[in-house]
């Protein structure tokens, strides 16, 4: 049975803070602690069009970049080719999953998902995160660096700041790696209208590092170099999440499903061998628990990229859930 969290103050998960007086001084919050994050200022910065590409069937393309904590981060950008409406155009934050940092191409993957959502008329903008392609800094791994977050979150200010832009409708659709970056962001900040999230790591850190670590081989094989040695050193420090459930709570997204900024909706093919079907099914349950709002979608045979027969009602899916909650929200 799954622990339920999302309910639970946190100083009844962690009893030792009920002991510290005011004479004492509290270890420092973890830099990836979601309360820690929470204090992290989003900036806007100005889109500069780097780039002008052809138009698809009803909106403009772009290659265009943003500043994030410094850093110039580029990204493929669409607008639709009409009049905005009242308010601006609703908007979506497109993020990718995992890809080689040094091959990785703006227009190499994501077109045709990217491609459904500007042509529904959403303007959408999907960042290359930093070590990317062209985009400045370094690549991290994901799930133990508050670094993308910030990326993301920082873009949701920009585009808030955009004329074009309705402040108030943006969502954010996430795959894989960056579905667990749209369910940190969604509890670390609350201007995310919506979120959407297709074969998400979006497990709690025990199903991460010990219920299916076996089962993830970006966990499991020595080709995650990265990775391994991630775990190796949070595992030495803080021990296992199961053992040490007082640090892990802090940086685990489950511990403040209570604080999602809004509905989710989830995909997941039953024959995803990059990322258990069961990650998504844990969360859907969480949300349940903590009395959110969630659509879930299962795939018989479907894979990790939800590709072929399943890419197009995934696709209807997602683009219907963001119209009801986004678009067409007050």
């Amino acid at each position: 049975m799954w622990r339920n969290r999302a309910q639970t103050p946190i100083s009844e998960m962690m009893p030792e803070f009920e002991n510290i007086t005011a004479n004492e001084e509290q270890e420092p919050l973890h830099p990836i602690a979601i309360e820690e994050m929470r204090k992290h200022e989003f900036k806007s910065s100005p889109i500069v069009i780097e780039e002008t590409l052809a138009d698809g069937s009803n909106y403009k393309r772009y290659i265009a970049s943003y500043t994030s904590d410094g850093l110039k981060i580029y990204g493929l950008f669409t607008v639709p080719i009409s009049d905005p409406p009242q308010g601006g155009f609703p908007a979506i934050v497109f993020l990718h999953g995992y890809l080689n940092p040094p091959t990785y191409k703006t227009l190499e993957r994501y077109v045709a998902y990217q491609d459904g959502f500007a042509r529904a008329g959403y303007a959408t903008f999907k960042p290359d995160l930093r070590g990317h392609g062209q985009s400045k800094g370094e690549s991290v791994q994901s799930n133990f660096s508050p670094d993308y977050i910030y990326d993301a979150l920082n873009l949701v200010a920009v585009l808030q700041a955009d004329t074009r832009i309705n402040r108030n409708k943006i969502g954010m659709w996430g795959h894989s790696m960056g579905g667990g970056i749209t369910l940190r962001s969604m509890v670390v900040s609350k201007q995310i209208k919506a979120g959407v999230i297709w074969a998400g790591v979006v497990g709690d850190w025990e199903d991460l590092l010990e219920r299916y670590r076996r089962r993830t081989p970006w966990v499991s094989t020595a080709a995650s170099s990265s990775t391994r040695s991630s775990i190796v050193e949070f595992t030495d420090k803080y021990a296992s999440p199961s053992a040490n459930p007082r640090f892990w709570n802090t940086i685990d997204a489950y511990t403040y499903l209570g604080d999602m900024s809004g509905p989710v909706q989830l995909h997941h093919g039953t024959a995803d061998d990059s990322v258990p079907v069961e990650f998504s099914q844990h969360l859907r349950s969480a949300l349940i628990v903590a009395g959110k709002t969630v659509e879930y979608f299962e795939y018989p045979g479907g894979d990790h990229n939800l590709g072929g027969k399943d890419f197009g009602l995934a696709m209807k899916r997602s683009g219907e859930f963001f119209d009801k909650y986004i678009k067409n929200s007050p």
